[in-house]
């Protein structure tokens, strides 16, 4: 019976030393199988924060230059509000200078006159009328003159003589106009020019409560019968006495101001004379 009695004690030291023996073993595989998960996991995370920080860093540039590209350029040049002359703000500034103004736009031959000045490598303000930008060809005409890179001046709806006008009219002339040339162009005018150069003292408050420069001109001859040829034009808005230092030289939408633009523009520069980028003329 002891004997029986060892052997049985035994037999469950043995089976119960086996089984305590087989649950580490157990856990242990099941602690193999959960690390690597864990590990993952961790290393995921690792490189998704590094991915997001580099993605931030290329991005900043950008940002950066977005904000450059929003800058303006510092002006160069004002107009004299009692001459209508452009001016360098700089005093030192002892170039030759121009401005070059077109009217009633665009009529049927600015998109012309803008490939011309482009290819010359010069620019104006296209001024223009709001009759002329009532359909959809109009302002497709419009918007290509604006991203050949040229300024768009507000020159009225209906090009009326403002004194003519009530306030409530001549606001509509005006504010309506800068609406239309915003809604096509995605800018606001920097410049304005009554028809005919006349102006009224509620259109003076308004075009400077709208941030606009106003604009008249120092000579032109485009409308008088005896240079409505591009010769004739070109001939004397060249060589007219009118030609001074700063002269802001007015034309308009017409056949045979487009047909002497080219002429004009190389007289102008072999006189030494420095054709102005509006975009650098001081705005309110």
């Amino acid at each position: 019976m002891k004997i029986l009695t060892i052997i049985q004690s035994i037999t469950i030291f043995i089976f119960v030393t086996s089984c305590s023996n087989s649950e580490p073993e157990t856990s242990k595989d099941e602690e193999i199988t959960k690390k690597p998960e864990i590990s993952e996991e961790i290393g995921n995370n690792k490189e998704t924060e590094p991915k997001d920080s580099a993605n931030e860093d290329k991005e900043l540039p950008v940002d950066v230059v977005k904000n450059h590209s929003q800058i303006e350029e510092k002006p160069m040049y004002v107009i004299n509000s009692t001459n209508w002359k452009v001016e360098p703000i700089d005093n030192g500034n002892d170039e030759k200078l121009v401005l070059l103004t077109i009217d009633d736009a665009p009529d049927k031959y600015s998109l012309e006159m803008a490939k011309t000045l482009k290819n010359n490598e010069v620019k104006a303000i296209f001024f223009v009328n709001g009759h002329f930008i009532q359909s959809a060809e109009k302002k497709a005409i419009l918007k290509e003159i604006y991203d050949l890179g040229f300024s768009i001046g507000n020159h009225t709806m209906t090009h009326p003589n403002l004194n003519d006008l009530t306030e409530e009219e001549q606001y509509n002339e005006i504010i309506e106009l800068n609406h239309q040339i915003e809604e096509i162009t995605g800018e606001k005018p920097r410049f304005f020019r009554a028809p005919f150069g006349s102006n009224t003292d509620f259109s003076k408050k308004l075009v400077a409560e709208h941030g606009m420069v106003l604009m008249n001109w120092t000579y032109g001859y485009d409308w008088e019968k005896d240079f409505m040829n591009k010769d004739a034009l070109a001939d004397i808005m060249v060589n007219t006495p009118l030609l001074t230092n700063g002269a802001n030289l007015l034309m308009h939408d017409r056949k045979w101001t487009n047909d002497g633009l080219q002429k004009i523009i190389e007289g102008l520069q072999e006189k030494s004379y420095k054709i102005v980028d509006p975009k650098k003329i001081k705005t309110l």
